[in-house]
């Protein structure tokens, strides 16, 4: 790994103690990236993961009407890093922002620990590694006093989730701003509709659906000479210490809709899920189906599906039922009970929500605003997700207290390119997969 003798701009001049009632009291450290002068203090950018999300975050946050620049790349393989350098330099000289990618040679960091290097070289760090690898990088992009857009998930194990919490408030006692990969929350017509939801346009909300089913996604086969973990990252959404399976890496977008529009989390969970079609080495550990029953204290019952087969109905969308109407959260649309329109939004007017999710942080970054904390309502839905594969991994009903205060950790005891995976192939190729009845937890309701 490459060091560097960090040279410090005036920005980094803070002052970090004060006289408070004639007496000294250490404040807590801020970044650099806290103080800007105005439009012309760079606010530079690290990048920590470099796959096909983190390049198309990178070339959002690069089109932002700010002075930024990506100063430093991290990722644990060279081929990725240089492949997502030569596509951000492509899609950013269509728009005449290519001179805003600033990476010297030295600043393109490879291995486990790139990311330490690259955090410590911006004010602003892009994460999107495989989500098993949030936690982690979360914490130090924190630690180092850094202002954070992640993407989702934030975790794949209850530990994980413990962990982004707890840094989430050492963000906030920080004044750092993080805004997490949830775009909807950002976008203009589910901002518009749960404005009329708050304003009573269904009446009290009694239940709730929610669908993210589809194809599926790439397979990565194994090449010769690859150790498993390297087999195992190259292959990341196959395996629940780097993916969660999809109803986390994917479905949390829908199930996070329902949390906000509850302005809660679920008590507990029960389901069914399985591997029906999705079968073989090829696919890792993960299910191909889940269907979740979500109870929340207020009696609201939120049906959960998603599912990844070939040749089925695809559909991806959210439903709010009340006692006045509903809302169907893809078509912008609110009805009454007998399915006439009270109001449709005009998708005319819709915003690109995976640009305005940094419009909206860079913006109150070059301001000094410390609005945006995204990461405990995102670990919370995160973790309702994971609430919900264990309850299909188990068949069991899985009680929410219990699950996320169970300390279940599913990551190797080491990161290294020779490590011994959580779940290992048999002779076959085949890795273990859970079987409901048979997977236990003990965090089941009794």
């Amino acid at each position: 790994m490459n060091k560097n003798n960090l040279s410090q701009s005036r920005r980094d001049f803070v002052k970090n103690t004060s006289l408070v009632a004639g007496g000294l009291m250490a404040m807590p450290m801020l970044s650099g990236a806290n103080y800007f002068a105005g439009s012309n203090d760079v606010i530079k950018i690290a990048m920590v993961g470099c796959g096909g999300r983190g390049t198309g975050a990178i070339v959002q946050a690069l089109s932002t009407k700010q002075n930024v620049q990506l100063v430093a790349m991290a990722d644990a393989f060279r081929d990725r890093l240089d492949k997502s350098y030569s596509n951000i330099i492509e899609a950013l000289k269509e728009k005449g922002n290519d001179k805003r990618v600033q990476v010297k040679e030295e600043n393109k960091f490879v291995g486990f620990d790139a990311y330490k290097n690259a955090i410590a070289l911006a004010d602003v760090v892009i994460l999107a590694t495989p989500p098993g690898f949030r936690p982690i990088h979360f914490e130090e992009a924190i630690k180092q006093n850094k202002h954070v857009f992640m993407e989702k998930p934030v975790a794949t194990d209850p530990a994980g989730i413990q962990k982004v919490l707890a840094v989430a408030e050492e963000a906030k006692r920080k004044k750092l701003n993080v805004v997490t990969g949830l775009q909807r929350r950002y976008q203009t017509s589910y901002r518009e509709l749960m404005k009329r939801l708050k304003d009573g346009a269904i009446g009290d909300v009694v239940s709730a659906q929610a669908w993210w089913n589809n194809d599926g996604v790439w397979v990565n086969p194994r090449k010769p000479g690859m150790t498993e973990m390297e087999y195992q990252m190259r292959n990341w959404y196959y395996f629940n210490w780097l993916c969660g399976d999809h109803i986390t890496e994917q479905h949390i977008h829908n199930i996070d809709v329902i949390n906000w529009a509850l302005e809660d989390y679920p008590e507990t969970a029960q389901g069914m899920g399985g591997r029906e079609v999705r079968k073989g080495k090829d696919y890792g550990e993960i299910f191909d189906h889940h269907f979740v029953e979500f109870q929340y204290k207020n009696g609201v019952v939120f049906n959960s599906q998603c599912r990844h087969q070939k040749g089925t109905m695809s559909k991806v969308d959210e439903l709010i039922m009340g006692t006045k109407g509903k809302i169907y959260f893809d078509q912008a649309r609110i009805t009454d009970l007998k399915g006439n329109t009270i109001y449709q939004f005009d998708k005319k007017t819709e915003n690109r929500p995976y640009q305005a999710e940094h419009d909206e942080l860079f913006a109150a970054i070059a301001a000094g605003q410390y609005k945006f904390w995204d990461a405990e309502r995102t670990a919370k839905s995160t973790m309702t997700s994971i609430l919900g594969r264990m309850a299909t991994y188990s068949g069991q009903q899985v009680a929410w207290d219990k699950a996320i205060n169970s300390g279940i950790n599913l990551h190797p005891t080491e990161y290294s390119w020779d490590a011994v995976m959580p779940n290992m192939p048999d002779a076959n190729g085949l890795y273990a997969v859970a079987v409901p009845g048979v997977t236990k937890y003990d965090v089941a309701m009794k």
